[in-house]
């Protein structure tokens, strides 16, 4: 993230990120020391079956544990309010740093929390009569603040890559839909599968806009959405790619964001939330202005000045490519994901 040693950007983003990831990762151990300290396990089987005794002789032990526990994957995952590091780092970072951190790193923080929340800490039980803590709420908490912050922000800004990064954080909160709608009502598994659909279309899309972000960096075309005024002129291509990852990141039929958001949304109508489906849909079009901000800054805008790109890196622009035919194939193709998703969601609630 630092190894731009002369960017004084780079080298910001590299010490925020470093100082934010030890405070969160020492709250998340607290935590988990304090649900060995309630449980006298570790191992996730363990847990589970003594958080019901915890939960009545410890209550206040085992509830900060895992509130705690929750913060820290907060952190990890950049939820809001937890997220005021993940501005200033992506910005800083070089792009394609900032795709991993934004995509691969957050799918994984994900994949861990379904895992922990769902088998070592059974929502019957932890918040059972005696209410050491109702998980399930937290994260409905977390889902509606986090999609509505990242939108709200992304929306006000001028820089493209602070508007992907505000982007990603408004992606989490789709993505925290998957837990908070662990109400046992209904069949919470298709909206934990659907999130965890979410993270592998998102995974496509958000790294394909960041790589064409560092595209325009090796341009030097600047970071500003004037800056990107008729680049469409010059790369075509690439501005066609960009083209599919705004309108699928907002969830228009273009590519797999669309499904994925559409079961998202049925996932909730099915566990009883339907509410947060209606927060996702709202918050979807707001997206919409700031994603085609970009779009109408490369197709139509006039440039302030004229430009003249000499060389188009073959690998980058492979993979930015790539990366849009990936997006678009999997808007018919996430039917070959959907059923495996949902079986591995089944298995875990």
């Amino acid at each position: 993230m630092s190894y731009l040693k002369t960017n004084r950007g780079s080298v910001e983003a590299g010490l925020k990120y470093f100082l934010v990831g030890a405070l969160s990762s020492s709250i998340l151990v607290y935590g988990i020391s304090l649900v060995y300290a309630a449980t006298g396990s570790l191992l996730f089987a363990d847990v589970a079956a003594g958080v019901g005794r915890a939960a009545a002789d410890y209550p206040g032990v085992l509830g900060i544990g895992v509130l705690m526990i929750i913060g820290g994957f907060a952190f990890k995952t950049a939820a809001a309010p937890f997220h005021f590091w993940a501005p200033d780092a992506y910005e800083g970072s070089p792009a394609p740093v900032s795709a991993f951190l934004s995509s691969a790193s957050k799918a994984a923080g994900f994949v861990v929390a379904f895992r922990v929340f769902t088998v070592a800490f059974p929502i019957g039980e932890i918040a059972g009569e005696t209410y050491a803590v109702d998980w399930v709420l937290a994260f409905t908490i977390l889902a509606v603040v986090t999609m509505t912050v990242g939108n709200f922000a992304a929306a006000t800004q001028e820089n493209v890559k602070r508007m992907l990064a505000y982007s990603s954080v408004g992606h989490a909160g789709y993505a925290l839909i998957g837990l908070a709608a662990l109400t046992g009502v209904g069949s919470g598994a298709t909206a934990l599968g659907a999130s965890m659909l979410h993270l592998l279309v998102y995974g496509f899309m958000n790294t394909g806009a960041f790589l064409f972000v560092a595209l325009a960096e090796h341009w030097e075309l600047g970071r500003t959405f004037e800056d990107y005024n008729g680049l469409a002129r010059e790369a075509p291509l690439a501005c066609v790619a960009m083209t599919v990852f705004m309108f699928s990141l907002a969830g228009l039929p273009v590519g797999g964001g669309f499904l994925s958001k559409y079961f998202l949304v049925v996932g909730a109508v099915g566990a009883g939330v339907w509410w947060l489906g209606a927060v996702l849909a709202v918050n979807s079009a707001l997206s919409l202005f700031y994603y085609s901000r970009v779009v109408r800054a490369m197709w139509i805008e006039e440039p302030d000045e004229s430009r003249d790109i000499e060389s188009y890196p073959s690998a980058l622009y492979a993979a930015v490519v790539g990366a849009a035919v990936v997006t678009v194939l999997l808007l018919p193709g996430l039917a070959v994901f959907d059923v495996a998703a949902f079986d591995a969601a089944a298995a875990l609630v």
